[in-house]
């Protein structure tokens, strides 16, 4: 009997260091799984987690749109501006018109909308007197984001060319007036035409370049929003 207890004894020590070393393997390879695909050990998608660098409006969704925006509709390249049409904002945004919207409700002190006349990408006094107020408050952010829009007036094709002279006309201004060599790292171009998020009349609180009785939804919509962004992507 002793003989036997002694055996086993023997046995369970030699299987000891080898049950140990298999349990360390599993557990390192749990923890590079988990390392290479964030909120795989929870189920959960990765979540962006504001840093001391963010505001208090850098949201996991906005994070998101942001980045997509200056990927894929913009940085301007050294040939020209480049932007998301109408079709591609759906894509971009990946939400409702109203949730996009609501994305920037909490940049109403940082940003503005530049408002322009019926049929119009020109800009005025007022319009270039609110871009060079808006982008000269940079406060450290690190892009600029040009949202634009069209009034639902006209022709939907018309409406997006519409849509996309005003960016520019933004984004030329800023060129002329900043001469600034990072430019091209900072600006984002989005052009939403008379398709997706329309503004509603909550927006009249913005600062706005347009006349304080010109806030029907068509007054706001013939705009491109504007403002600085401080979020790490």
């Amino acid at each position: 009997m002793t003989r036997v207890i002694r055996i086993a004894v023997a046995s369970l020590l030699l299987l000891l260091p080898c049950l140990l070393v298999a349990i360390w393997v599993a557990g390192a390879s749990s923890r590079l799984n988990a390392a290479e695909t964030p909120g795989a050990a929870s189920g959960a998608p990765e979540v962006a987690v504001a840093t001391n660098a963010d505001e208090e409006y850098c949201t996991p969704a906005l994070k998101q749109i942001l980045r997509r925006v200056l990927n894929s509709c913009g940085l301007i390249s050294s040939g020209g501006s480049r932007g998301c049409q109408p079709i591609e904002a759906r894509n971009v945004a990946t939400m409702s018109g109203e949730h996009f919207n609501a994305l920037f409700i909490p940049m109403m002190d940082r940003g503005g909308i530049v408002q322009f006349d019926l049929n119009s990408s020109e800009l005025d006094e007022q319009d270039r007197s609110l871009i060079e107020s808006v982008f000269a408050a940079r406060r450290g952010a690190s892009y600029f984001l040009v949202v634009s829009r069209a009034s639902p007036e006209g022709a939907v094709e018309h409406n997006r060319r519409l849509s996309r002279d005003r960016a520019e006309a933004v984004l030329g201004y800023l060129e002329q007036t900043f001469r600034d060599p990072e430019l091209e790292q900072q600006v984002g171009l989005l052009w939403l035409g008379e398709e997706y998020a329309q503004l509603d009349p909550s927006f009249c609180r913005w600062r706005r370049s347009g006349a304080e009785t010109a806030c029907r939804p068509e007054d706001l919509n013939r705009s491109a929003f504007i403002a600085w962004i401080d979020c790490r992507l």
